[in-house]
């Protein structure tokens, strides 16, 4: 079993957000990954643009969207926006895609059809790729039309900003397997995360990209405290009022309790392949990267660093 990459969640403030990053490479976590959201229950957070001053301020922080919400946006745009971040952080973007739909308004107030966003997501992958790759791209779609469009600057690595997939359908596995280069799972036992990693082989197999590598990693809220009912009491509250949902239809996927016991949830991932691990920690702010410290150090003393 080998240690995964450790990810803390972004400040979900600005405020200070240069010190804090700064701060959180100093002490050795491994990345950073943001949600976004355009205005989710009237809220929003844009995921490149909270990373660009964290991609200038640090040199070895891993960035990741976890999840970029792209068929809010006309791929062309998104494209250079994360092209340009990736430059900026000398090719530490990792663009995390998921496609949402918790809240439909949010989709309507970007006049999107919620029910068109998988297919728009499909097409707005391919787009990305083309334009980060080839010197022109042409693409004919139901949803975005493009005619010998130049871009540049193009990301810092060759083949183009890593991309992610996030989520934990068939339809999510099957995207990963066409266009990505890896899969976020949330959600998920550790049988269907083990059986992730062989649908991915198969869809790949069917797309004409048997042998592709692609990487697998989880992702989890949790809460941390010595205390297992007040580390309860955290993630459940933090997880309803976000979601509008019972916390008990998350209960199983949601490790709760001290850095061992939530060590312990994650490590049978871990032995299945599970390479990196974003912890959504339900606490205050400031408490965030002393609690992701602590978790990837009881990680460490059961899967040590090769």
């Amino acid at each position: 079993m080998q240690m995964p990459k450790i990810f803390a969640p972004a400040r979900g403030s600005d405020d200070g957000i240069i010190e804090w990053a700064r701060a959180v490479e100093a002490a050795g976590v491994d990345g950073v990954f943001v949600g976004d959201h355009v205005t989710f229950y009237g809220s929003g957070s844009d995921a490149l643009i909270r990373l660009a001053p964290i991609a200038a301020a640090t040199s070895t922080l891993a960035l990741q969207t976890c999840v970029y919400l792209l068929a809010l946006r006309h791929p062309t745009p998104v494209a250079l926006q994360a092209a340009m971040v990736d430059q900026l952080s000398d090719g530490r973007l990792v663009l995390g895609v998921g496609i949402g739909g918790e809240d439909p308004d949010e989709w309507w107030a970007c006049g999107i059809d919620p029910k068109t966003r998988a297919r728009r997501t499909d097409e707005s992958l391919q787009v990305l790729r083309s334009l980060w790759t080839q010197d022109e791209t042409t693409f004919d779609g139901r949803y975005y039309q493009l005619d010998r469009v130049r871009m540049r600057p193009k990301p810092h690595r060759r083949g183009g900003v890593v991309l992610q997939v996030g989520g934990r359908s068939d339809a999510a596995l099957r995207r990963t397997a066409r266009y990505a280069d890896g899969w976020t799972g949330i959600w998920v036992s550790t049988r269907r995360f083990a059986e992730a990693g062989e649908k991915i082989a198969s869809f790949a197999r069917e797309a004409g990209r048997a042998g592709t590598t692609f990487t697998r990693g989880m992702q989890f809220w949790m809460g941390v405290d010595a205390d297992r009912q007040t580390a309860r009491a955290k993630v459940a509250d933090s997880m309803e009022a976000f979601y509008r949902l019972p916390f008990e239809q998350f209960e199983k996927y949601t490790p709760y309790g001290g850095p061992d016991e939530i060590a312990e949830f994650i490590a049978p991932y871990v032995e299945a392949g599970c390479a990196h691990v974003n912890l959504v920690i339900a606490d205050d702010p400031d408490a965030v990267l002393e609690r992701t410290l602590a978790v990837q150090e009881a990680l460490r003393r059961i899967a040590p660093s090769p």
